[in-house]
């Protein structure tokens, strides 16, 4: 990764500073990885999200993720065009699109997280084992999530 200049004394102290600049160096890292497999990061959400809740209506999806339903259509787009997902209408509702992964999918899916996985152990390699795990937990608790 490319160094940038130093943000300014008031600047670089601060929390919210210090995590966008660990978010981006570790979305840098993440991306790069799902790269090497042909996939992007929305990609990979959706893929993951699919292989969670799938089949799922392609408008709760959406809602899963927070993408907005005209990004969503152009993800599910590619993927369906790679043959990673296919999409049904739903059996519950006719009028619904449900979303669900192929075994191309399947297998697609298991290579990005495992990429994913060696990119944030980069990413978190200063860190000792108990110190990753306290990290992790206090991010936890800084960004509201149980």
């Amino acid at each position: 990764m490319t160094e940038t200049p130093s943000a300014p004394s008031r600047i670089r102290g601060l929390p919210s500073w210090l995590l966008g600049r660990a978010a981006s160096r570790g979305r840098g890292l993440v991306s790069a990885a799902l790269a090497r497999h042909d996939m992007k990061m929305w990609h990979h959400v959706v893929l993951a999200a699919v292989a969670d809740l799938g089949p799922v209506a392609q408008a709760e999806l959406g809602r899963a993720v927070s993408l907005d339903p005209k990004d969503m259509v152009g993800v599910l787009n590619d993927l369906q065009a790679e043959g990673l997902v296919v999409r049904a209408p739903d059996p519950a509702d006719r009028r619904k699109n449900a979303v669900s992964l192929t075994a191309a999918g399947e297998r697609r899916l298991e290579e990005c997280t495992d990429a994913g996985e060696r990119a944030n152990e980069e990413l978190l390699a200063p860190l000792s084992p108990a110190e990753r795990k306290q990290f992790l937990e206090m991010l936890r608790r800084v960004a509201g999530i149980a």
